[in-house]
């Protein structure tokens, strides 16, 4: 018998959500350190289309396992929604945690300093109520994608073209005007590491908004 196969559900949960979550914050941040390094020469495309990418390849690895939430906003949308229990709260966030804190240090260490770590950061040009409202409205529209392919199908199939891809349209799409964090502990790694902490309270607050806004209505509609 194996290692792997003698750990217990939540050893492999906690193990899949550290690996994961290092994935997506490396990804993330570490693409807005590259276009800062390149002075333009890398296109702001590919601030959407790492993450993209990492969380494909995440969902497809440790979907699984953990339903890979690597996030903590979606952690307790999945906690209202009864997909996992009071017990497995902490485990799942000081999994993100570690994960999170890990990649900022992988990217600090390999990758650059530029962009504040790539710290997120919304546009102050555009009113307060609205950067609000656009990141709540990019975090509701991932944890939707999220519930209807984990309602439909599991997350089988073309789930993790489906969670990535979203990410990366909301990236896209919306991060110049909210920074389209859509995830507290992406935002929070890199503030703690960089010393840059002026916009964290709208990453945990908006995305949290977001994320258990769309929970309690599938909670509604769905669980019993």
């Amino acid at each position: 018998m194996n290692l792997v196969s003698k750990l217990t559900s939540n050893q492999k949960i906690f193990f899949a959500e550290i690996i994961g979550t290092f994935v997506v914050v490396v990804c993330a941040t570490g693409s807005v350190v590259l276009i800062a390094k390149s002075n333009g020469t890398i296109g702001s495309w590919f601030e959407a289309f790492a993450p993209f990418v990492g969380v494909c390849l995440m969902v497809y690895a440790f979907g699984k396992v953990s339903r890979a939430h690597f996030n903590p906003a979606v952690t307790v949308s999945y906690l209202i929604t009864k997909h996992i229990t009071k017990k497995q709260l902490p485990i799942y966030l000081a999994a993100e945690t570690i994960g999170a804190f890990l990649g900022i240090i992988f990217v600090k260490n390999v990758i650059g300093t530029e962009a504040h770590l790539g710290v997120n950061a919304p546009n102050y040009s555009f009113p307060l109520w609205t950067i609000f409202g656009v990141e709540v409205l990019a975090t509701a529209l991932l944890m939707a994608v999220i519930m209807g392919v984990v309602h439909t199908n599991g997350l089988r199939g073309f789930s993790g073209i489906a969670i990535g891809g979203i990410i990366g349209i909301d990236i896209f799409f919306l991060a110049f005007i909210s920074g389209a964090s859509m995830n507290p502990i992406r935002s929070l790694a890199p503030a703690v590491f960089s010393g840059v902490f002026d916009n964290l309270w709208l990453y945990w607050t908006a995305t949290f908004v977001g994320s258990m806004l769309v929970g309690i209505v599938y909670r509604k509609k769905f669980v019993k």
